[in-house]
């Protein structure tokens, strides 16, 4: 498959050093500043965006850019009709817009907070460790996680994530908490809390505390090597499936949609 990368960083050349490997011509890279990208365009320049993918012949894209670029490049190319990748976070709350625009001009996106097939697995075992444990109301839970410094966003998306499958298995768990508390939490609000320092890959950790124990669930990821390979196989998954018909242009799509 020929892949457009937009989004140039350390990220970036790790995911096309996982494509080449996995047999893809990388053929356009897309940066605002790193200079060894085959298209350097401007901050803001998103027509700049859709033309070097577009003329580049691209048949997908991985988008792994900046929370504040993110829906300029995706507004620019979901309406170019190749599917397009989303690795970025720190968008959640613009779903629905992107969902309209992929409807709207009949393209196709797809996003997950963590592309690494471990945390697609962490996700399922926390809900049903979630599930489990609300059964037994000594437990309380809560959320943690940490990043390197240079990460942009916080919470991590994929901590949101974990924290929506602690409250779809623990139904007592109504309200996400990201700020210090300053008074004493109430009992339906779900911790979730946030660590930046040095150059941690990411971690992310449950805890289920009560008076005489507590449990920890924990994903430690070694690299970012993960991400970038699995966002290589959802794109391939979801170059796949559009082929066969499995799934439909003009609409967003998640990890489970694939998986």
């Amino acid at each position: 498959m020929k892949i457009a990368l937009v989004g140039y960083g350390k990220m970036g050349h790790m995911i096309e050093a996982c494509a080449k490997a996995a047999g893809h011509d990388v053929v356009a890279t897309v940066d605002v500043v790193a200079k060894d990208a085959t298209n350097l365009v401007a901050a803001g320049d998103y027509a700049a965006v859709a033309d070097a993918v577009k003329k580049s012949g691209a048949e997908g894209v991985i988008e792994f850019s900046h929370p504040t670029a993110v829906m300029g490049n995706l507004n620019a190319l979901i309406p170019l009709g190749i599917p397009v990748v989303v690795g970025t976070t720190g968008w959640g709350d613009k779903e629905a817009e992107i969902e309209a625009l992929c409807a709207k001009s009949n393209g196709t996106a797809m996003r997950s907070s963590n592309f690494s097939i471990g945390v697609n697995m962490f996700y399922k075992i926390v809900e049903e460790a979630a599930k489990i444990m609300a059964e037994y109301s000594d437990y309380d839970v809560a959320v943690w996680e940490a990043h390197h410094n240079q990460k942009a966003d916080s919470p991590s998306g994929t901590a949101l994530e974990v924290a929506r499958r602690v409250m779809a298995g623990n139904k007592t768990k109504t309200e996400m908490v990201f700020d210090a508390f300053h008074e004493r939490p109430k009992a339906n609000q779900l911790h979730v809390s946030s660590t930046r320092v040095g150059f941690v890959p990411g971690t992310h950790t449950v805890f289920f505390d009560s008076p005489a124990d507590e449990i920890e669930v924990t994903h430690r990821a070694r690299s970012r090597e993960g991400f970038a390979k699995g966002s290589v196989v959802a794109l391939e998954k979801l170059s796949a499936k559009l082929k066969s018909g499995e799934l439909k242009s003009g609409a967003l799509y998640g990890m489970s949609d694939l998986f």
